[in-house]
């Protein structure tokens, strides 16, 4: 498991290398309109693909946006009493609820769980997109943006109407001729390649310049103590499969998404403290995960 968690981070290495060596010839752009338009589509397919369907599936969505609902009402709590800027209270409530599903919670996952958590961790990811367009939005720009453009934002994202797609095929049982899922099978794992390398490139922007402190510590106990503190024993008395238990804990564990950073910026919402943010979660993060892993392995959700 070592490995295959080193390997996860060696991509983003990578795509961190890759802009510092290349500068200017490298446009994330380019990476990131790659992988939202045909990347990523092609990964939610196969990742709905892979395994039947059934109600349990169907409810770990349902648990994930449970878990974030409990987690916007704890970050705002805590905003309102310690922050009195409400620009500061939306970093901290936003930082609690949009994680870093897709391009980190992905490979993560299948390098502690194996492929078999892909199905679950497409639909958290769909729940998440929900997430980011609606509340996300809502909270950097403090209502200026209305939650019908939001809606309409999401329904602009192929990776709705293939997720969509994917699972009616499923549900009705559709098989797929097996050159054809191979073909799916390899455009998915080149998909989780160039997310980590995007991630990556990202990241070599992000630059640790007028960090508040406060707000870093805030942000960090939350994400990182208080809340698994609370989501640990709450998934584990659902009795879940170990699998799907697992999934669920990692994901609502994972750092800040690169998406936040974007929306501070277009809603001018401290976009720089924002920025650190996502650079500092993702770097406790990488020591955090041995943390989880023991647990896992401590409430024998991995053996």
């Amino acid at each position: 498991m070592f490995y295959s968690i080193l390997g996860v981070y060696s991509f983003i290495l990578i795509g961190f290398g890759l802009k510092h060596w290349f500068k200017d010839q490298i446009q994330e752009r380019t990476f990131v309109l790659l992988s939202v338009y045909f990347m990523q589509p092609i990964l939610v397919f196969w990742g709905l693909s892979t395994k039947p369907i059934d109600s349990t599936s169907m409810m770990v969505p349902v648990w994930f946006l449970a878990g974030i609902f409990i987690a916007l009402l704890l970050s705002s709590v805590i905003a309102h009493f310690f922050f009195d800027d409400p620009k500061t209270r939306s970093v901290l409530t936003a930082s609690a609820i949009i994680g870093n599903t897709g391009n980190l919670g992905i490979p993560i996952c299948i390098a502690i769980f194996g492929k078999e958590s892909i199905v679950y961790t497409s639909l958290i990811v769909l729940a998440n997109t929900l997430i980011l367009q609606t509340l996300g939005v809502y909270l950097y720009s403090r209502g200026e943006h209305s939650i019908k453009d939001s809606f309409k934002n999401i329904l602009k994202l192929p990776v709705i109407w293939v997720a969509f797609f994917a699972l009616m095929c499923n549900l009705l049982k559709f098989e797929i001729e097996p050159n054809i899922f191979r073909a799916l099978e390899m455009g998915a794992h080149s998909a989780l390649t160039l997310q980590l390398i995007t991630f990556g490139i990202f990241i070599h922007h992000v630059k640790l310049k007028n960090l508040d402190l406060k707000l870093l510590l805030h942000v960090n106990f939350l994400k990182f103590i208080l809340l698994p503190a609370i989501f640990f024993p709450l998934v584990l008395s659902l009795n879940l499969p170990p699998l799907i238990a697992g999934v669920l804990l990692l994901e609502l564990s994972v750092p800040m998404a690169i998406n936040n950073v974007n929306y501070a910026s277009l809603y001018y919402c401290k976009p720089v403290e924002v920025t650190s943010l996502v650079l500092v979660t993702t770097l406790v993060f990488t020591i955090y995960l041995w943390v989880l892993v023991w647990l896992f392995k401590a409430v024998s959700i991995l053996a």
